[in-house]
């Protein structure tokens, strides 16, 4: 599916209520304290939790709960922090929590850089007996050509030249137990999220942020998990 053309006006308008939503879950994750084993308990598939670039998972926090209030144990990695490091050194803490958990059958819901990590993580020890998916959100797969303007070298990981983005398109094993969820104009990733081999879905609404409160990503999780 092609996204539609977006006028100008419109993609302004993305910008403004994107930036407005991320403005508004940052102080909101800030100042909660909830307790992430309160999210363990459930009869459904696992759920393991990977928010983007300088998020915490309780940026994530209405999806986490409405995942949970539909049965699934949730897992989040408080080690990752506000995840800015580099992806391999992430993927590795990702296969660690998997194994120390023993988790089984479980699936990854990831937002932005976070399914880079779960990806990275798939195609370096995470089996499908482990992890049988991943639900990509708003994900650079094939990087963003706005990275070049930052000069983090978190952000600029981001470029389409990286290697570590490279690498991650060019191991397409796993590409086939992917779901990648994005919207029809993201103002962060210009070209899109869609990845080859993977089941790409366009969501009709704009952001990056913003497409986290969509109610299809529930839908999608659904297929995914049976």
């Amino acid at each position: 599916m092609t996204p539609r053309r977006v006028s100008q006006v419109s993609m302004l308008g993305a910008w403004v209520r994107d930036y407005a939503y991320a403005v508004l879950r940052q102080i909101r994750a800030a100042f909660d304290r909830t307790d992430p084993s309160a999210f363990h308990a459930g009869p459904r598939t696992p759920i393991v939790v990977l928010p983007g670039i300088y998020e915490s998972w309780r940026f994530m926090l209405p999806l986490i709960s409405a995942m949970h209030e539909r049965g699934h144990p949730i897992h989040v990695i408080d080690v990752l922090r506000r995840n800015g490091r580099p992806v391999t050194d992430s993927a590795v803490d990702v296969l660690a929590y998997l194994r120390e958990h023993e988790l089984r059958g479980a699936v990854i819901v990831a937002h932005s850089k976070g399914g880079l990590i779960g990806k990275q993580a798939m195609i370096s020890g995470a089996m499908p007996e482990h992890v049988t998916g991943m639900l990509a959100i708003a994900t650079p797969f094939a990087g963003s050509t706005y990275a070049r303007f930052f000069l983090g070298r978190a952000l600029r990981g981001f470029s389409p030249r990286d290697a570590t983005i490279r690498a991650l398109l060019l191991e397409t094993a796993v590409d086939a137990r992917i779901v990648s969820v994005y919207g029809r104009f993201d103002p962060h990733i210009p070209g899109g999220s869609a990845l080859p081999g993977a089941r790409n879905v366009v969501l009709d609404m704009m952001g990056h942020f913003r497409v986290l409160a969509d109610p299809r990503i529930l839908e999608e999780l659904e297929t995914l998990t049976g």
